[in-house]
């Protein structure tokens, strides 16, 4: 393990000492791929050792959300002022030693809350049971960093150990396809002008061995999300910015951190300021929409929707609404703004839009 993390470091060192031209960006290119399978390496030898009792949650509701951050923002506090779960509360480090579930109800969703142990510098690598959390937070729909006013820097390493450990916050997946084949070499077809040439593309490709493929690449992307698709194992999770304990910090303070985050919210978990605030932007940030299911040859329910994240298709909701449902599914017809026509014939691909009205045939 150590000397593949050495590696790592040579491999860094060597990039920061490279001048960045078009001479030099297909070199690079491959070193930062490099980079990206033995870290790739690492995951994997840590995972096939195990190393104690995972944390393993079962998502429910209509959405997860973790909360984030370094040891004694408020995790806990806030958990249980938006939720009413009973997580330890307590002014030392790592209270919460194991994952604690909440539930909030609002605006008609379900959405669940998790509370995870504090991350610190170095959790993408393991330290501080980095890598159980991590797992945590890969399989949620949204984080929610939580900064303590008087350390709001802290989102700045939070958001590095998330890049590092494959988590990708607020960006979406890159809109690329590779296909390998058995033989022809490596075939680049784009539908817009690229940044990055053929070179540095078949430069990554080879780095994983992959010699023979058809890409095509439909928006301009930069190398390491070349490698991101092609490494396809990366977790994309939206986010919000909750600043804490804003009733102990006099205004210029707060005044800093709202230049540093605009967007940001500030809160004080323990004094409830702001809570009913910070419910409302998380509801907006899921993006949840209402869909209303339709038996067939029956009319519509329109009284009680189904409630979703946007983005979410046809083949998800057969996943929520019965497990043998995907399995059986024949097609599935639809009324509304992602129609073409009203009740079009479509497939499990198909991502509904709010107020969409749906019907799923399946085999009998």
């Amino acid at each position: 393990m150590s000397s593949i993390q050495e590696q790592i470091q040579e491999i860094e060192d060597e990039i920061r000492k490279t001048q960045y031209n078009k001479a030099t960006s297909h070199h690079i290119g491959r070193l930062k791929a490099k980079i990206a399978r033995l870290r790739d390496e690492v995951e994997k030898k840590a995972s096939a050792k195990g190393g104690g009792d995972g944390y393993s949650v079962r998502k429910s509701g209509d959405g997860t959300v973790t909360l984030v951050g370094f040891p004694s923002v408020g995790k806990s506090t806030l958990l249980n002022k938006i939720t009413g779960a009973k997580s330890a509360v307590g002014a030392y480090e790592f209270t919460t030693l194991t994952v604690v579930p909440g539930v909030l109800e609002h605006k008609g969703a379900t959405i669940q809350f998790l509370d995870v142990p504090g991350l610190v510098k170095g959790a993408s690598s393991g330290r501080g049971r980095g890598k159980e959390v991590m797992s945590v937070i890969r399989n949620s729909d949204m984080v929610i960093f939580l900064l303590d006013v008087f350390q709001p820097k802290h989102y700045e390493v939070l958001m590095d150990e998330l890049y590092q450990a494959g988590i990708r916050v607020d960006e979406e997946p890159p809109d690329v396809v590779i296909k390998k084949k058995d033989r022809g070499g490596i075939e680049i077809n784009s539908t817009i002008d690229l940044d990055l040439d053929e070179e540095t593309i078949k430069a990554v490709l080879d780095e994983y061995k992959i010699h023979n493929a058809s890409v095509l690449i439909r928006e301009d992307i930069t190398v390491d999300q070349l490698i991101d698709v092609v490494l396809s194992n990366r977790s994309y999770v939206r986010s919000l910015i909750a600043i804490n304990k804003v009733d102990l910090a006099y205004p210029q303070l707060i005044e800093e951190c709202r230049e540093l985050y605009p967007n940001s919210l500030f809160i004080s978990a323990h004094e409830g300021i702001n809570i009913e605030t910070l419910k409302d932007a998380i509801y907006d940030r899921l993006g949840f929409i209402r869909v209303y299911l339709k038996p067939q040859g029956q009319p519509a329910d329109m009284e009680e929707p189904l409630i979703v994240m946007s983005g979410t298709n046809i083949g998800q909701i057969c996943d929520r609404l019965h497990r043998d449902f995907r399995r059986k599914f024949r097609y599935a017809q639809i009324w509304g703004t992602s129609a073409k026509h009203p009740g079009q014939r479509v497939g499990l691909d198909h991502r509904m839009q709010d107020k969409d009205i749906l019907t799923i045939i399946i085999q009998k």
